[in-house]
Parts: structure tokens; sequence; C-alpha cells
């Protein structure tokens, strides 16, 4: 499969998936698809696999900027940072609305959280603990 087509579904199947947290976050299908983990679970898999074909292809490394920018020249390796961001940022939505129900914070108030994640990923996640800990009064809590 061309990389591009791999890019266009993971990218399509994203927002769809956020949509449902956001939206619908107690239909059964939200839960079963999102809230369980097989959405996040699927990119995974898919970055997997990518890491497989497309890593050893780049020049770079970890070792510096340089060498991690040189790591992107690949669409490949490009396409499967992407999917890393996708599968983790889903991941934290998934937990941030699974940890605001066992607090009990109301869906609404963690609405703007979750679309600060899937467009800014730590900052919504940084928004959510924050909201967390102005509606409990606890920072840390024993199940995070």
């Amino acid at each position: 499969m061309p990389i591009e087509t791999i890019f266009n579904i993971v990218n399509s199947l994203a927002p769809l998936a956020w949509l449902l947290l956001i939206v619908a976050p107690r239909w059964r299908i939200t839960e079963r698809l999102i809230l369980s983990g097989t959405v996040p679970a699927l990119f995974a898999v898919v970055y997997l696999i990518l890491m497989v074909l497309y890593f050893s292809q780049g020049d770079g490394d970890f070792s510096s900027l340089a060498g991690v920018m040189k790591l992107f020249d690949n669409p490949g390796a490009v396409t499967a940072g992407w999917v890393h961001y996708l599968a983790f940022d889903l991941f934290v939505g998934s937990w941030i609305v699974s940890n605001s129900r066992r607090h009990a914070l109301p869906h609404i108030m963690v609405v703007p959280c979750l679309i600060f994640t899937f467009l800014f990923g730590p900052v919504g996640m940084l928004m959510y603990l924050f909201l967390r800990w102005v509606k409990t009064k606890k920072l840390l809590h024993e199940n995070f």
C-alpha cells in the first residue's frame, strides 16, 4: 500500500475517533473502539509496521537535532512519526475521558481539554490535570 494512502487513512480515522470522544463518549461504539484502546492500538500496529519498513532507510539518528531532522527526510519515517503522535494523543484523550468519569467531572468541562489534546497534545493534558486539580483539590491521585 502506498505510504500516502496509509497517511490518508490514519489521518482520516483520527479526527473521527476524537469526534466520538468529544460528542459521544458514552456511546457503546466509542467505548468499544476508542476508550477500550482499540483504535490507539491499531495506530500502534501501523506505527510498528512503518518503523520496521522505513526506520533503517533514514540517514539520521537520535543523537542530535540535525540527526533527527535527517530521519524525517523519508516519507515513510514522517508517516511513522505522525502515526506515533496520533496514537499517543488519542490514548491520552481516552485516558482523560476515563479519568474524568472516575473523578465525576462533567464531560462539558473536559471537552476543551480534549480539543487541546487533539490539537496540541501535552497542552490539553496539562489543562485536564489543572481542571481535575481545581475540581478535586488534589494534585495527585492514587490511580492518576
